[in-house]
């Protein structure tokens, strides 16, 4: 099998570690995500700024690394449709293997570790499907299409062929109001 050259930000030389079983690295990186990731309604742009504490440790099958990765999202609310920006943060712990060892998801090639590919899907996965700018985003009215104040309800309009119901409960008392009770007649006994 041919080994790809490993390169590119998320790409650490791990020379020095291999087959040195409690040797350890620590690195601190910023760097621009290389490409949009995520297709949803939120996504981390192009450009925008990935950064990561990175622990790689030498282990009998491999290396072992361990990543804390902050960047932001941007789109919009998938209920109102107005912009979004939020932080989103990962752990990662993943196994690269050496060479032939078929346990491992990833491996060593080139005496790197690349993490681009480990980095994005765990960003993606962890972007909400459905994000939303407040907690209890109302959304848009769906006659008008504006956007809803919170707490306020939209008024559905009444099929007109409800109205003759709609007139009889207009005319039939509340059961519930104290008001339209008749007053209920008392009698003592001596």
């Amino acid at each position: 099998m041919a080994r790809k050259h490993v390169n590119g930000p998320f790409s650490f030389p791990v020379r020095d570690i291999l087959h040195r079983s409690g040797e350890m690295r620590e690195l601190e990186i910023d760097t621009p995500a290389p490409e949009k990731w995520g297709e949803g309604l939120v996504s981390v742009a192009e450009g925008e700024s990935v950064e990561a504490s990175v622990r790689l440790e030498a282990v009998h099958e491999g290396i072992l690394v361990t990543a804390d990765v902050a960047t932001r999202y941007t789109g919009v609310c998938g209920r109102c449709l107005t912009d979004v920006a939020e932080p989103v943060e990962v752990e990662i712990q993943e196994l690269f293997g050496y060479s032939g060892d078929e346990a491992a998801d990833f491996e060593v090639q080139d005496d790197h570790v690349d993490l681009e590919t480990l980095v994005r899907d765990s960003i993606v996965l962890s972007l909400p499907f459905q994000p939303v700018c407040q907690p209890d985003c109302p959304g848009l009215d769906p006659a008008t299409g504006e956007k809803l104040v919170p707490g306020a309800e939209p008024e559905a309009p009444i099929d007109e062929r409800w109205n003759a119901l709609a007139a009889l409960k207009a005319d039939t008392p509340d059961p519930d109001d104290e008001a339209a009770r008749p007053a209920a007649s008392h009698t003592e006994k001596s």
